[in-house]
C-alpha cells in the first residue's frame, strides 16, 4: 500500500466546500484573496466548480484535507519552508484580516460565522482515509476470507478467539485503534512469552480491536502488556502453572475516570466496557501473539472465568486510604496499571463488626485460608476492601499501613498448628518449624485496594500464586499516551 505524499505547498491554502453556507458566504472574500495573494491555492472538497468563477483544485479524494488535518471548512492556512505557521477556521473577520494583512477584508460580511464539518472527518469516511493515507504503517499479514465465509466463524475456526466472538480487525479498525496512542506502530513493546515473539504496538492494537476496545483504552492495554512481559511478573510461569491463576489488572489514576472504568458497584463483574475489554485484550495478546493457549502452554487444572478478563479500577476518589499505586511509589496524578497473579475472587462477609479490631480479625481469619490455612509465606494475596468495610477503619483513623499491620499481626501462625499432620491434615510445613512462628504472607505480600459498591458489608480476597523469584511479583507500570 503506497502512502500518498502531502500535496500542500508553501504559501496560502484555502479549503472549502459548496455544501457549507459559510464557504458560500465568503466567496467574495476568496475572489479578493485570489487577486491579492498570488500564492493562494483553493481546494474544494465536493463540487470541483466551486467557488464559481475561481480556479480551484478538486480535493475529491480528500488528500489535501487529510494532510492539513482539517476539521472545519473554510480553513485558511499559511505554510513556509514546509511548515504551517498560520491558520484560521470558519469566518472571523478580525482573524482573516490579521492573518492576510488586508485591513478592510470582508467589510461587507458579518463579523463571525461558524464553519461546517470537513468531509475528511465524516464518520463514514475517516477510517478509510486513515488506511489510505497511513495504511503503509501496517505490516501485519492480512487474512483474506472467502465471500461466502462468515467472518466471525472464520475467527473461531482459525483459533484466534478466547471462546467468545471477537471483532474482525480490519485495516480501518486497526488504524482507528492506533489513533489512541502517539507511539509508532512498529515500536517493539516487549518480547511476548511463551513463544518469545516481538510484540509491536500494531500487534497490540489488532488484539485490542478484537477484544472490543475503544482507541482511548489502548495506552492502558500497552502498559499492562509491558508489565506482564517482565521477568518479575513471569507470564510464562503464570501460564504454565497448573494452579488456577492469571493476570489481575488494577488501574489507578485520573485516566480511569476519563475512560469510564468501573470502580464501584459490581467492580469485579460484568457490564463495563473499559474494564472487560482492556483485560480481554491482554489475554488475547498472550494467546494470539505469544502462543499461550489453553491445553498447550497454559496448563491450568481448573482456571477461572477471570482468565477471559480480570481488570478493574480502584476507587481512589472516595477512599480513606492511599491508593495501591501511591503505596507502590507513584504519584496520585499519574495513570498506572498494577498486574498481580490471582485466582478468582472470594467473598468475605462481616456485617456485624463496628470496631476495626473485630473486622481485622475477620479479614485475617479468611486470609489465612488462601490456598491452604497451613501454608505460610509462599503465596501473596490482593484484598479488595469495600467502602462499607473501609468506613469502619476510617472512623477509627486507621490508614492503609495500620490496616495491613493489624492484619499481619493476626496472621502469625504457630508452627505447632501448621506442621504436616497437625489438625488431621497432611499438608503443612516441615517438622523443623514446629517451634517457630511463621507469617501467612511475606513482607509486602498482601496488597490492599479500595473498590466496590457503597452498599454491602463485604470485601473480596484474590489469592495469588507462588511469590518471589520462583513465581511472580506484582509489577506496576505508567500509562503513557
Amino acid at each position: 500500500m503506497t502512502q500518498i505524499k502531502n500535496p500542500l505547498r508553501d504559501g496560502w491554502t484555502l479549503i472549502v466546500k459548496r455544501e457549507c453556507a459559510t464557504c458560500v458566504m465568503v466567496v467574495p472574500v476568496i475572489a479578493r484573496l485570489v487577486r491579492e495573494l498570488p500564492s493562494l491555492t483553493v481546494y474544494t472538497q465536493d463540487d470541483p466548480k466551486f467557488p464559481d468563477g475561481i480556479v480551484s483544485i478538486s480535493d475529491a479524494d480528500l488528500s489535501a484535507s487529510w494532510h492539513a488535518d482539517i476539521d472545519t471548512v473554510p480553513t485558511l492556512i499559511f505554510r513556509e519552508k514546509g511548515i504551517e505557521t498560520k491558520r484560521t477556521v470558519g469566518w472571523l473577520r478580525s482573524e482573516w484580516r490579521e492573518l492576510t494583512g488586508i485591513a478592510d477584508l470582508g467589510s461587507e460580511l458579518p463579523e463571525f460565522r461558524p464553519g461546517c464539518g470537513s468531509m475528511s472527518v465524516d464518520p463514514d469516511v475517516i477510517d478509510k482515509l486513515r488506511v489510505r493515507f497511513g495504511g503503509a504503517m501496517l505490516h501485519s499479514r492480512q487474512i483474506e476470507f472467502a465471500s461466502a465465509e462468515d467472518e466471525f466463524e472464520a475467527m473461531f475456526s482459525r483459533g484466534l478467539t478466547d471462546g467468545l466472538p471477537v471483532v474482525p480487525p480490519t485495516p480501518e479498525r486497526v488504524m482507528r485503534m492506533l489513533s489512541g496512542t502517539s507511539r509508532l506502530p512498529q515500536e517493539v513493546v516487549a518480547i511476548a512469552p511463551p513463544d518469545l515473539v516481538e510484540l509491536t504496538i500494531e500487534k497490540i492494537a489488532i488484539n485490542a480491536v478484537m477484544a472490543g476496545c475503544l482507541p482511548e483504552y489502548l495506552p492502558w492495554v500497552i502498559a499492562a502488556v509491558e508489565a506482564i512481559c517482565t521477568d518479575e511478573y513471569n507470564i510464562h510461569g503464570v501460564l504454565a502453572t497448573t494452579m488456577p491463576v492469571g493476570p489481575v489488572i488494577v488501574c489507578n489514576g485520573p485516566g480511569t475516570r476519563a475512560i469510564g472504568m468501573n470502580s464501584g458497584v459490581n467492580v469485579l463483574g460484568q457490564g463495563n466496557r473499559a474494564n472487560l475489554t482492556i483485560g480481554r485484550a491482554v489475554q488475547l495478546i498472550i494467546r494470539n501473539v505469544g502462543g499461550g493457549r489453553p491445553n498447550e502452554v497454559d496448563r491450568a487444572s481448573h482456571g477461572h472465568p477471570g482468565k477471559l478478563s480480570f481488570c478493574f479500577a480502584e476507587d481512589e476518589t472516595n477512599s480513606p486510604f492511599t491508593s495501591l499505586a501511591v503505596a507502590r511509589g507513584f504519584d496520585a496524578s499519574q495513570n498506572t496499571v498494577t498486574v498481580f497473579t490471582g485466582e478468582g475472587p472470594r467473598c468475605v462477609v462481616d456485617q456485624l463488626a463496628r470496631e476495626p479490631e473485630a473486622l481485622a480479625q475477620t479479614l485475617a481469619a479468611c486470609l489465612r485460608t488462601v490456598h491452604h490455612p497451613k501454608l505460610p509465606f509462599a503465596f501473596d494475596a490482593l484484598l479488595v476492601v469495600s467502602p462499607e468495610h473501609a468506613r469502619v477503619f476510617a472512623q477509627a483513623n486507621w490508614n492503609r499501613e495500620r490496616v495491613l499491620q493489624e492484619i499481619h499481626a493476626r496472621l502469625q501462625m504457630p508452627g505447632s498448628e501448621i506442621v504436616r499432620g497437625a489438625g488431621g491434615m497432611a499438608e503443612g510445613v516441615q517438622e523443623a518449624f514446629k517451634d517457630a512462628t511463621l507469617p501467612k504472607f511475606r513482607p509486602g505480600g498482601l496488597l490492599l485496594v479500595h473498590a466496590g459498591g457503597v452498599a454491602g458489608l463485604f470485601s473480596s480476597i484474590i489469592g495469588g500464586w507462588v511469590s518471589g523469584a520462583t513465581g511472580s511479583d506484582p509489577v506496576t507500570k505508567l500509562v503513557t499516551a
